[in-house]
């Protein structure tokens, strides 16, 4: 406190930051990067461990010998299916009765904003079968899930084909304490929020369903099988689901668990992990799962149909089979054993899973990186935002101090200059706030309202209406600085640009602190190219090179730069017209994601960061 109330020490220590601010920038930032590359190095992970004590053992023995019996249900499932065109619910309800399950069917139907040409789907309509084993040995208080999605064509026969035969298999079992619900969701993502959101009696997405006429206990967990081959070489699990959730980790430990148990092999992010921990092909193999991870969460998009489990409390993972050119193969004895032993230890669950971590992040299935460890990765680069701050705090103070309290001896002219203009109110501030949050609303809103009279005067689709609609609200944002400055009459200041920038950089750091609460790694995306940019820039100096540089770190860009990068990370690098293809599918998908199943990151770009971007941009052509 006597550091800031002596006005000698507050000098010393104004000048001090004043003098270092660049430096301490750009080791900051360094630091920042540096601690993000190290997370896949064994000193800043920690093996995986199981914490809750009802599942600290995989000690049960499994007796699933019903695997001949799996591959007739698929084989009979995918006759039927292909007979009717779809997901044959006669059939479904018919063999789940036979089974002894209760056995209820929900249609339901959701129009799109717009057509989803990737799946060439506008108008939806389907049909969820579901049965609920009762547990024998409790009342129906609590329940698990499996649940197989149906997709056209020949993917998921063999899913639904092992889920009817481990229900068979479970209805003779006697020690169940929880309802087990067989699932088989129709349209993928859209069935499963329908059917979640008639469980839980809420519509948050428009879905219109019918009444939920069974219903079983409140869900502790939930497991999604993607299964499409007789048999299988390897397991891969996902994790990531809407807005960045993450299951508890304990889950993900139980399953890895049991495919040790029995011998599969289970991978992260499509790669197997490696055991020379301390050698640098596996440092880097570790890095390449760790960012394919963050490019993942960062999108915001559900990896699977747990990711919507996610939302209403519940623990869930999908786990997808996959046939390679691998040695070894398991057939679905095997598989189903693996699963029979995950729901034997879930049903040993006394309250829901709470003990282990919620965030974190993977460079492999036997190791993890903490929300302790990898935040500070982020505060290095939100810090640069403060110190940047700091440093235009000062100096726009110091126009205000007498000649005995100047602050900084290297600048006198430009704060003798900026201290003879007048005063500007915070007024100033106004106009380009609200044209930059006006351009923020029509982003959000425009596109998918004005896709029809798109359509009517230009030679388009609706989707592809919404996409270009996008993109040139996007850079027609570029001429805004123009039109503010028609606004802003007579406060051409130093001091008008200097304080937009502190405001620009506070408004930043709050918008990128907030979102790593939620996503971490769409958080850290944005900040690690957005943040240099956003310290540098001013309207005075190479001013040309600071507007490519701002250009080069626009949310749009860095969504073309994860494109690039992932699929360099996943081994199929595309050319520049694919890749641009990417780019525009990936913004359709943005808005469908948000409109369909509620994802956040689409409106937080066009609502809050394309706004701040575009008040940085201003400052640039501040004249």
């Amino acid at each position: 406190m006597g550091l800031l109330s002596d006005p000698y020490r507050r000098r010393a220590l104004s000048r001090l930051i004043l003098r270092l601010n660049t430096p301490l920038c750009i080791l900051s930032y360094l630091a920042g990067l540096g601690w993000f590359l190290g997370l896949a190095s064994p000193p800043f992970t920690l093996r995986s461990y199981m914490s809750e004590n009802a599942m600290g053992s995989t000690m049960v023995e499994e007796q699933f010998v019903f695997g001949e019996r799996a591959l007739s249900y698929a084989r009979e499932f995918a006759g039927h299916k292909k007979k009717v065109g779809g997901i044959p619910v006669a059939w479904l309800e018919k063999t789940m009765w036979n089974l002894g399950l209760e056995v209820y069917k929900q249609p339901f139907s959701r129009t799109l904003p717009f057509p989803d040409e990737m799946r060439e789907r506008y108008m939806v309509k389907g049909t969820n079968v579901y049965g609920i084993l009762r547990a024998p040995r409790a009342a129906s208080t609590e329940s698990l899930v499996l649940s197989v999605p149906c997709s056209t064509g020949q993917h998921n026969n063999q899913a639904v084909g092992l889920m009817l035969a481990l229900a068979s298999y479970f209805r003779g079992q006697i020690y169940w304490a929880k309802d087990i619900i067989f699932l088989v969701n129709e349209h993928d993502l859209i069935g499963m929020e329908a059917w979640l959101e008639a469980y839980h009696d809420v519509n948050v997405t428009e879905v219109l369903s019918s009444g939920m006429l069974g219903r079983a206990g409140a869900i502790q967990a939930a497991v999604s099988l993607e299964l499409s081959s007789d048999v299988i070489t390897s397991f891969d699990v996902a994790v990531e689901g809407l807005n960045g959730q993450l299951p508890n980790l304990d889950l993900v430990n139980l399953f890895y668990a049991f495919c040790q148990k029995n011998g599969l092999l289970c991978t992260i992010q499509g790669k197997l992990q490696r055991t020379d921990w301390d050698t640098l092909p596996a440092y880097v193999h570790s890095l390449q799962t760790l960012l394919l991870m963050v490019l993942k969460q960062g999108s915001g998009r559900p990896q699977g149909d747990h990711g919507l489990f996610l939302r209403y409390h519940i623990e869930a993972i999908t786990v997808r089979g996959i046939n390679s050119f691998r040695q070894y193969k398991y057939d679905m004895g095997t598989v189903g054993k693996t699963l029979e032993g995950m729901f034997r230890k879930l049903n040993n669950l006394l309250e829901r899973l709470h003990q282990s971590y919620f965030f974190y992040l993977l460079p492999s299935l036997a190791r993890f990186v903490s929300i302790g460890v990898y935040m500070p990765a982020f505060g290095f680069l939100i810090l640069i935002l403060v110190l940047k701050a700091l440093d235009l705090w000062m100096k726009l103070s110091k126009c205000d101090a007498g000649p005995e309290e100047q602050l900084c001896d290297g600048d006198q002219g430009a704060a003798h200059a900026a201290a003879e203009e007048s005063r500007p109110g915070l007024l100033i501030l106004v106009p380009p706030l609200l044209i930059c949050h006006a351009t923020g609303l029509t982003l959000y809103f425009l596109p998918v309202l004005g896709q029809h009279l798109a359509t009517q005067h230009f030679p388009v689709s609706e989707s592809e209406a919404v996409v270009l609609t996008v993109i040139a609200i996007y850079v027609a944002g570029l001429a805004l600085p123009h039109n503010t400055h028609r606004v802003l009459t007579g406060c051409g200041s130093e001091r008008g640009w200097m304080t937009l920038k502190l405001l620009s950089l506070l408004y930043l750091a709050m918008l990128l602190g907030c979102i790593a609460l939620i996503n971490f790694s769409l958080g850290f995306l944005l900040a690690v190219t957005m943040v240099p940019v956003a310290a540098i820039v001013q309207p005075k100096g190479p001013k040309y090179l600071y507007a490519v540089l701002l250009v080069l770190v626009t949310p749009a860009a860095t969504l073309l730069l994860s494109i690039v990068l992932y699929q360099e990370l996943i081994e199929y690098p595309v050319s520049a017209l694919e890749c641009w293809q990417l780019f525009l599918q990936a913004v359709s998908e943005g808005l469908l994601d948000h409109y369909l199943y509620g994802s956040i990151v689409f409106p937080f770009i066009a609502l809050f960061v394309y706004p701040c971007w575009l008040l940085l941009w201003n400052v640039l052509f501040w004249k």
